[in-house]
């Protein structure tokens, strides 16, 4: 079965540490037929005035979610549904690519953050998403995360609705959201 080892600079932490062996563990199982529990990573540390790179001493890099929140894929989605789910339009914008776009039910494609708060407001009062939970895939610099839960909210007359079933699939390129894909069954629960 398939043994990974990789050197460190001291100074990760352990959850760092714990995440790294786990997307290993992902990557060799993605790669080959080998049973998880037959997949060994070991992680080597080494003390910082040990290591060396072009002849100069190097310190750890940032791990990547002590960068900003919202470096994991995962976790720029959910900033992203956050700050919509409370209008924070500049922050949601700040995670978007320079090309970003997104589709919803009846939609079609819309490019603006502006244009889809304008183009709900005829749909329904407001809405919350109650996230079941993700899938996501990790290639170099792109990912593809997928959500999936219901939705609670209000229609425009402000007659409550919930339990409506949506997934929202996002693609990444360098950790900056540049496609968002909705579907739901916002159509049939209005009926």
């Amino acid at each position: 079965m398939p043994v990974i080892q990789v050197s460190l600079i001291r100074g990760y932490s352990a959850e760092l540490k714990q995440r790294l062996c786990a997307r290993l563990t992902d990557a060799v199982r993605r790669s080959i037929a080998a049973d998880p529990d037959g997949i060994t990573v070991l992680l080597h540390e080494v003390e910082p005035d040990a290591y060396m790179r072009g002849g100069q001493p190097r310190t750890p890099g940032k791990a990547a979610t002590d960068e900003a929140p919202g470096t994991a894929p995962e976790e720029v989605v959910r900033d992203f549904l956050d700050a919509m789910e409370g209008r924070d339009l500049p922050r949601a914008e700040r995670l978007l690519d320079d090309s970003f776009s997104m589709v919803f039910p009846g939609s079609g494609e819309m490019t603006r953050l502006v244009d889809l708060v304008a183009w709900t407001g005829e749909r329904y009062r407001f809405v919350r998403k109650r996230i079941a939970g993700f899938d996501s895939f990790a290639e170099g610099e792109r990912a593809t995360v997928v959500c999936h839960g219901e939705l609670d909210g209000e229609w425009p007359d402000g007659t409550p609705f919930a339990g409506v079933r949506f997934i929202d699939r996002f693609e990444l390129h360098c950790d900056r959201i540049v496609r968002q894909q909705v579907w739901n069954d916002l159509a049939l629960a209005r009926r």
